[in-house]
């Protein structure tokens, strides 16, 4: 069959998607359970079946767009962040639901970020310009952190933490030392930052712009000259001038460690950084893609369609359909290249 029509005929829709624009899409690292937080205020987990059919599992809401949504090492837990500046989380087992973080802004991103066998510790990041640790036996922030700016995204991958703000400001931690940044640097690439992906190896990170381009950046000042940028996701069939999409998602596939990027132009797209190859381009689904999550296996690729506000609301006409399907994911898509 055509790769290239595969995603549209293939993926499986989930069951009864959020009615208004994704934030974020979240995988349980220990079960096919899926997070989605979306603009309609509401956090929705469904259980995924290997067929690709879903069924709903539970669901709660903010007072406010829910920003963000991750899942607790063990998967018993989600949280998420959300406009009404609260952080929220969600006991998969007993079905509670309770208030575990506080800014005085909007909570833009959320990670757990507790190392293995260790109990539960969530960071947040806020429009505040605030990173905050929260215990979650304590009511008050464990520590705080001033940002340079306005945080737009973040990623863990212990004791990796990168945090993305407003003014192409990157901070990053070693969480050894969570409340002092290890480096506080500008990104490298020259337009507002979208999103963040640590590697599978915790020795860096990639970042996507709205300028249709990705960094790849190494943590480890002796590994610095392997970091390098590279263009994607851009039209170059017009003959006035190019056309660049924002990259609005990366994520890292969690057995072989390529990524995936998803655009403004309606496509994703593999990528294996080490031999710096492109592994797979998908047809163009025809609607940004949002957000984008692996299942913790590898075998499952979720991705959300949906309008991304980039003209505002006047450019929200209602043509643009919001939902989430699943994309069952290949070997050789994902495979690095021998070199």
């Amino acid at each position: 069959m055509d790769s290239q029509t595969d995603p549209q005929i293939r993926d499986v829709e989930i069951n009864m998607p959020p009615s208004d624009s994704v934030s974020e899409l979240a995988f349980n690292p220990k079960a096919n359970f899926l997070a989605a937080a979306s603009w309609d205020n509401e956090v929705r987990i469904w259980e995924v079946m290997e067929t690709g059919a879903s069924a709903g599992k539970a669901s709660y809401s903010h007072e406010a767009p829910a920003l963000c949504c991750a899942w607790s090492r063990d998967g018993s837990k989600v949280a998420s962040g959300g406009a009404d500046k609260a952080g929220r989380m969600l006991d998969i087992g007993t079905g509670q639901t309770i208030q575990v973080a506080q800014h005085d802004g909007p909570i833009r991103c959320i990670k757990f970020v507790e190392a293995e066998n260790s109990s539960p510790i969530i960071a947040t990041a806020s429009w505040d310009k605030t990173l905050k640790y929260w215990d979650l036996r304590q009511q008050s922030p464990i520590g705080t952190v001033n940002l340079p700016d306005r945080a737009y995204a973040m990623d863990c991958n212990h004791p990796l933490l990168v945090v993305a703000t407003a003014e192409r400001k990157i901070q990053i931690f070693n969480l050894s030392s969570p409340t002092t940044p290890f480096e506080t640097a500008d990104s490298p690439l020259k337009w507002q930052t979208r999103t963040v992906s640590c590697f599978t190896t915790g020795d860096g990170y990639a970042i996507g712009s709205i300028e249709g381009r990705v960094g790849i950046q190494y943590v480890d000042p002796k590994l610095k000259d392997k970091s390098f940028s590279f263009k994607c996701h851009r039209d170059t069939t017009r003959t006035i001038e190019t056309q660049v999409y924002s990259i609005n998602s990366i994520t890292h596939h969690p057995i072989y460690g390529t990524f995936v990027t998803g655009a403004n132009d309606g496509s994703f797209t593999s990528w294996d950084k080490d031999s710096r190859h492109k592994l797979k381009t998908y047809a163009k689904l025809g609607s940004p893609i949002l957000s984008t999550a692996f299942s913790g296996d590898g075998k499952l690729f979720a991705y959300a369609i949906g309008y991304d506000w980039a003209q505002g609301y006047k450019g929200n006409v209602g043509t643009i359909k919001n939902t989430i399907k699943l994309h069952a994911v290949l070997d050789e898509d994902v495979k690095p290249k021998q070199r």
